[in-house]
């Protein structure tokens, strides 16, 4: 945690880059990498300090296909088995460990779950993308899903060419297309940027209050990028966050002012829109479920919302 043992300043600031030790601009207290505290500004003079145990607080982490995960809550447990329900194996074909990070878009948005509804539907794309790249796209969809994490894809004739060869011989481009999301704020998607294959993974997290997010955009090339390539990416990175900012979430900011007003009591998910539906579901089941029996729920899965005419 980004809290300093002494008297709770922050410690590093927002940003990027390597260091070894990191000093606190309060009173110049110092960690190393581990979090341990290395330094007392005029130890001599303060007392008597046990520095084992005035440490950064930790917080428990788990890493796999090229991801770390953390819990933002001191002392808890990460099951990242449970969790993931073999996920890992559908990640694990992006190879994000050997990917390079180009750049990173920060966007304003509505409530997180309106947000979110976006990244796990095709119906809307020849719609409200008309002017981007809607004209490219279908509004069907395919999901497949991993526990509470799910890949939205389009049909596509394309595909068909693989189809003589067994699963685990295809290119990781016929496998990774789509919308890669992990549950619950996170989608990964691929565009080609100048030449290159490029992921933008967005992260979504609430605001300061229940009607707005912040959504992270994440861009990493599959291939070291020359400035060539870079000239290509950037243009790539403005694109998305238009796209995102000014259709996505200009409609997203619409739709959280016309829930407020009470109008309507529910939104209606309809049979062709079955990534929206999981998402709810999982989220309600969480909500509703005590942490000790979440790994059970992972396992089993929600059940099913009772059937509507």
């Amino acid at each position: 945690v980004n809290m300093c043992s002494h008297r709770g300043a922050v410690v590093v600031e927002p940003g990027t880059g390597t260091a070894r030790r990191f000093t606190c601009p309060y009173h110049a207290w110092s960690y190393d990498e581990s979090g341990d505290l290395v330094g007392i500004l005029d130890r001599a003079d303060f007392g008597d300090v046990d520095t084992s145990c005035m440490g950064l607080t930790p917080l428990p982490v788990a890493e796999r296909a090229g991801f770390i995960w953390a819990s933002i809550t001191p002392g808890s447990h990460i099951d990242i088995d449970a969790f993931l329900q073999g996920y890992d194996s559908v990640l694990e074909l992006l190879d994000v460990e050997h990917a390079f990070p180009v750049g990173t878009n920060v966007i304003p948005g509505p409530n997180w779950k309106v947000a979110y509804d976006g990244y796990v539907d095709f119906y809307h794309l020849p719609i409200l993308h008309k002017a981007t790249f809607g004209p490219d796209f279908s509004s069907k969809a395919s999901f497949d899903s991993w526990g509470p994490h799910q890949v939205v894809t389009s049909p596509s004739e394309k595909l068909a060419k693989w189809e003589h060869l067994p699963p685990e011989e295809w290119p990781a481009p016929a496998l990774t297309g789509g919308v890669i999301t992990i549950f619950p704020h996170i989608s990964i998607a691929t565009f080609d940027a100048g030449g290159c294959r490029v992921y933008m993974v967005s992260q979504l997290f609430p605001g300061d209050d229940p009607d707005t997010s912040v959504t992270i955009q994440n861009f990493l090339s599959t291939v070291e990028p020359t400035d060539e390539l870079l000239e290509g990416i950037r243009g790539t990175m403005a694109f998305l966050e238009h796209v995102v900012r000014d259709e996505d979430y200009l409609t997203g900011n619409r739709i959280q002012r016309t829930v407020k007003t009470g109008a309507k009591s529910h939104f209606v998910f309809g049979r062709n829109e079955g990534g929206a539906q999981r998402f709810h579901q999982w989220v309600q089941a969480i909500v509703d479920t005590d942490d000790a029996d979440l790994p059970a729920l992972f396992t089993a899965g929600p059940s099913p919302s009772p059937a509507r005419p």
